[in-house]
């Protein structure tokens, strides 16, 4: 019994390492979850967003998966994904956001952001141009 009891012990401890290797960690507190399917959704949703971007490199970024959250949602900075319970789908989303924001650079999120902001300025309604046009009475 006694024997049994650590090479269980070894065995999750095993799967705990590998996991943290890849960039996934798990806190489950005492639900079940599928550890192949969650490792295999990771993977997946890294392939996915470094194909996508086409990122060179490994892109594994660090994630906790917190089950048993109080409510469903992802913390940016602290690279968690937390889940009232395990769902693939929510999961998945979770590491393609975090995957997203470790594969475009802080300064090029910055420069994106400035874009867009002077993409907005640069817009004109379809009506304005015209009211525009009549208050100048036509003059170029």
């Amino acid at each position: 019994m006694k024997r049994s009891v650590k090479y269980i012990l070894g065995h999750l401890l095993l799967a705990v390492a590998c996991f943290a290797q890849d960039g996934l960690t798990v806190q489950s507190g005492r639900q079940k979850w599928p550890a192949v399917e969650a490792q295999k959704v990771y993977a997946a949703a890294c392939l996915v967003v470094a194909q996508e971007y086409r990122v060179k490199g490994n892109l594994k970024p660090q994630v906790t998966l917190i089950l048993g959250a109080d409510k469903e949602d992802v913390w940016l900075q602290g690279h968690e994904i937390r889940l009232t319970k395990w769902n693939r789908y929510m999961f998945a989303q979770g590491v393609v956001m975090l995957a997203l924001a470790d594969a475009v650079s802080f300064d090029k999120r910055l420069e994106m952001t400035k874009r867009a902001v002077n993409w907005a300025d640069a817009t004109v309604e379809v009506g304005d141009v015209g009211r525009s046009v009549s208050s100048d009475n036509g003059r170029p």
